[in-house]
C-alpha cells in the first residue's frame, strides 16, 4: 500500500511560495453608507459662521383681498426680523495619522501604506462627523427639535399611524425619515401585520423602504437605549426652509467638501505625520423642518397563524 505522506507531485504549500496573492485593501466594519450626508443640501460658509435670520412675528404681516366695486384703504405693513438671530459655528473633527517612513518606503506595493492609512482614518473621521450631525449637544438633530414637533408613539412600536402623525407635523415637502435600522425593521413588522407592506424605491444604487412616498433612511448613529429609540422626519434645503449642512470651502490641503489633509513633517524617529481635519455643522432653518417620534419600541413581534 502506497504511503500517503510521500508526494509524487509538487504540493500546495510549496507551490504557493512562487505564487503572488491578490490582496484586498484593508477593510473596516465600522464604515457605513452615511446617507444623512448624501441627503442634505450643503452650504459653504465664510469664516466658519452661519447666521440664521428669521421673521419676528409672521402673523403681524397684514394683507387684504379687495372686494369688487368697493373702495377700501389698503393695509400698511412691514416684515420685522429677529434682532438676535442664532449663529452656527463650524465644529472640527481632527486626527493626526502617523506613518513610519520605513514602513511606507518598503511595504507600499501593491497598496500604498500612506494612502491606506489616510483613507481608513478619513472614513472614521466622516463617521464621527455624521454622529455629530445627529447627536451634537449644540447643533445635532436630536437636540434641536422644537417642543411642538415632538410626539410619542401610541403603543410603543412605530406604526403607520405614528408616521402619518409625524408627516402631519412636517407636512411642507418632507424629505426623508431617519432612523436606526432596527426601528425601520420594527416599522416593517407593523406594516406587514396590518397588510400594508411599505414599498421600496432605489436611490444612490441602494433600496430604501418608503412610507407615503417618503424614504426611510437608516443610520446607526441614532442611539438605542434598551429597547427604545427615536425616529426623525426631515425637510431639507435652504429654498424649502429646511435643514442644511454647513461646511468651510477653500481649506488648505482640501480633499473634499470641508475635508483637509496636511503634511506636518517627519520627527527625529522618522515618523511622518498628517493632520486630517473635517469642518462642518448643521442648521434647522425653521421649527417645522424637523420632527421626532420618541419612545419607539424595537422588540415588538407578531405571531402569525
Amino acid at each position: 500500500m502506497a504511503d500517503p505522506t510521500i508526494h509524487t507531485a509538487l504540493g500546495d504549500v510549496a507551490a504557493r511560495q512562487l505564487a503572488n496573492a491578490t490582496k484586498s485593501v484593508p477593510m473596516m466594519s465600522t464604515i457605513t453608507p452615511r446617507w444623512l450626508v448624501h441627503f442634505l443640501q450643503w452650504l459653504p460658509v465664510e469664516a466658519g459662521i452661519y447666521r440664521r435670520n428669521r421673521v419676528k412675528d409672521p402673523a403681524a404681516v397684514a394683507v387684504d383681498c379687495s372686494v369688487r366695486d368697493e373702495e377700501r384703504t389698503l393695509p400698511q405693513t412691514y416684515v420685522d426680523y429677529e434682532e438676535n438671530p442664532r449663529e452656527y459655528f463650524l465644529s472640527a473633527v481632527n486626527t493626526v495619522v502617523e506613518v513610519s517612513t520605513r514602513i511606507s518606503d518598503l511595504y507600499s506595493v501593491p497598496h500604498n501604506q500612506i494612502a491606506e492609512q489616510l483613507r481608513l482614518s478619513i472614513e472614521t473621521v466622516k463617521e464621527k462627523q455624521e454622529s455629530e450631525l445627529i447627536n451634537n449637544a449644540e447643533y445635532g438633530l436630536l437636540n434641536n427639535v422644537a417642543p411642538s414637533m415632538r410626539l410619542s408613539t401610541r403603543s410603543g412600536p412605530p406604526t403607520p399611524d405614528d408616521l402619518d402623525e409625524l408627516i402631519s407635523r412636517v407636512w411642507k415637502e418632507p424629505g426623508f425619515f431617519l432612523a436606526h435600522p432596527k426601528a425601520i425593521a420594527a416599522f416593517g413588522r407593523e406594516c406587514t401585520q396590518r397588510g400594508v407592506p411599505p414599498p421600496t424605491i432605489t436611490m444612490f444604487g441602494s433600496p430604501f423602504l418608503t412610507w407615503r412616498g417618503i424614504p426611510l433612511v437608516p443610520t446607526d448613529k441614532i442611539g438605542t437605549e434598551g429597547n427604545k429609540t427615536s425616529l426623525l422626519l426631515i425637510r431639507t434645503g435652504e429654498a424649502r426652509q429646511g435643514v442644511v449642512g454647513l461646511y468651510q470651502p477653500g481649506l488648505p490641503g482640501e480633499q473634499s467638501m470641508g475635508l483637509s489633509v496636511r503634511f506636518m513633517g517627519i520627527n527625529p524617529k522618522a515618523i511622518a505625520s498628517y493632520l486630517v481635519s473635517l469642518y462642518s455643522s448643521l442648521a434647522v432653518l425653521t421649527d417645522d423642518a424637523l420632527g421626532i417620534l420618541e419612545n419607539v419600541t424595537l422588540d415588538h413581534y407578531h405571531v402569525y397563524d
